[in-house]
C-alpha cells in the first residue's frame, strides 16, 4: 500500500469513526492515531535503511575500485620486476 492509498484509508476511517456513539469514539480514536504514529516510524525506518543500502552499494563500488587499482599496481611492479636484470651479487 503506498503513501496516498494509506492516507485515503486512514481518512475514510476517521470518517467512520465519526459517526460511532461518542463512548466508543474516544478508544477508536487512539488507535486510529497510534496506527498512524506508528505508519511514520515505519516510514522513517524504511527511509533510513534505503539510505544506508545506498551507501552500502557506494562503498562496496568505491571498494570494488581499489581492488581493481591495487591488482593493475601489482601486475604492473610485477612486470617491472621481472624486467630488471638479476642483480650478480653486485
Amino acid at each position: 500500500m503506498d503513501e496516498t492509498t494509506f492516507q485515503k484509508k486512514l481518512a475514510e476511517l476517521m470518517s467512520q469513526i465519526d459517526t460511532l456513539p461518542e463512548h466508543e469514539r474516544k478508544r477508536i480514536r487512539a488507535l486510529a492515531s497510534d496506527t498512524k504514529a506508528r505508519h511514520a516510524d515505519i516510514k522513517k525506518s524504511v527511509n533510513a535503511m534505503q539510505e544506508n543500502i545506498d551507501f552500502l552499494r557506494l562503498w562496496i563500488k568505491y571498494m570494488i575500485f581499489d581492488l581493481e587499482a591495487t591488482r593493475r599496481e601489482n601486475k604492473h611492479l610485477r612486470k617491472m620486476l621481472e624486467q630488471e636484470p638479476p642483480n650478480n651479487g653486485k
